[in-house]
C-alpha cells in the first residue's frame, strides 16, 4: 500500500469503529445488549485494522522513510483518536443502559 492508501485506511476503519460504538449505544438503549456487545467488539476489530495502519506509517518514520505531513493524514489521525474516544464512551453507555434496563425490571 502506499502513503495514501494507508492513510484512507486509517480513515475508513477509523470511521467504521466510530459508527459500530454509537450504533452499540442505539442497540442497548432500545434493549438490545448483546446487539450491542457485539457492535462494541466490532468497533474494536475495526480500531486494532486502524491501528495496524498508523503503525505501519510509524515503522516507516522509524526506518527513515519521513511521512509528509499533510491535511490528509491530520484528517485520519483525528477520525481515529474520535473513534477511540466514541468507542471507550459507547462501552460505558452499554453498561449504563444494562443497569437502567436491570433496575427497570426489578421495578427500582
Amino acid at each position: 500500500m502506499d502513503h495514501t492508501d494507508v492513510i484512507f485506511q486509517l480513515i475508513l476503519h477509523g470511521g467504521n469503529a466510530r459508527s459500530l460504538a454509537m450504533e452499540a449505544i442505539a442497540l442497548a438503549k432500545n434493549r438490545d445488549l448483546s446487539g450491542a456487545e457485539d457492535a462494541l467488539k466490532r468497533a474494536g476489530e475495526e480500531l486494532g485494522r486502524a491501528h495496524q495502519n498508523q503503525t505501519e506509517l510509524i515503522q516507516k518514520e522509524i526506518s527513515g522513510e519521513k511521512t509528509e505531513i499533510s491535511m490528509l493524514l491530520i484528517h485520519a489521525q483525528d477520525h481515529l483518536m474520535n473513534a477511540i474516544t466514541v468507542k471507550d464512551l459507547a462501552s460505558e453507555f452499554v453498561e449504563l443502559y444494562s443497569q437502567i434496563h436491570a433496575g427497570k425490571e426489578a421495578g427500582v
